[in-house]
């Protein structure tokens, strides 16, 4: 779906988390950061994601990661989700789908026999220079930190 790969500078975004907080790419400069682009906050697919993430969350602070999850929900639907599941890193509420359209996450779906425009859940793995290191298309929601990490 996306069109960007290992090696390409991240493209440049800025967004509100969950708290009205601005995020940027730069803000994660020399740290490694995780941005995980998930379709809706608080369904089970995405839950089992962002638990996952959190369970291993010291694991990616010892190895100077930053994690930052995505997705068009709102600020309080995303205020909801961090908050009910305890999770440790920013919900970005990309409502107008910028930083979703800039890695080239949004696109037509099919689920049930219907076709859909909707995000293809991918997580991006930055380096501490703002290049991409690892696009993962197929992430395993129970497993996601291993598969990064």
């Amino acid at each position: 779906m996306t069109t960007l790969s290992a090696g390409d500078k991240a493209p440049d975004f800025k967004a509100v988390d969950q708290d009205g907080n601005t995020h940027t790419l730069q803000d994660y400069k020399g740290k490694k950061l995780v941005v995980f682009f998930y379709p809706k906050a608080s369904t089970p697919g995405c839950t089992a994601e962002a638990c996952n993430l959190r369970d291993n969350w010291t694991t990616f602070q010892s190895q100077n990661y930053a994690i930052l999850g995505v997705s068009a929900d709102s600020q309080k639907r995303q205020s909801n989700f961090k908050t009910k599941h305890e999770l440790p890193f920013p919900l970005l509420a990309d409502e107008d789908k910028s930083v979703i359209n800039a890695f080239g996450v949004w696109g037509p779906k099919k689920f049930m026999g219907k076709e859909y425009e909707g995000i293809h859940r991918t997580t991006f793995v930055i380096d501490e220079e703002g290049v991409i290191s690892e696009v993962i298309q197929k992430v395993k929601t129970k497993s996601h930190a291993e598969q990064i990490l």
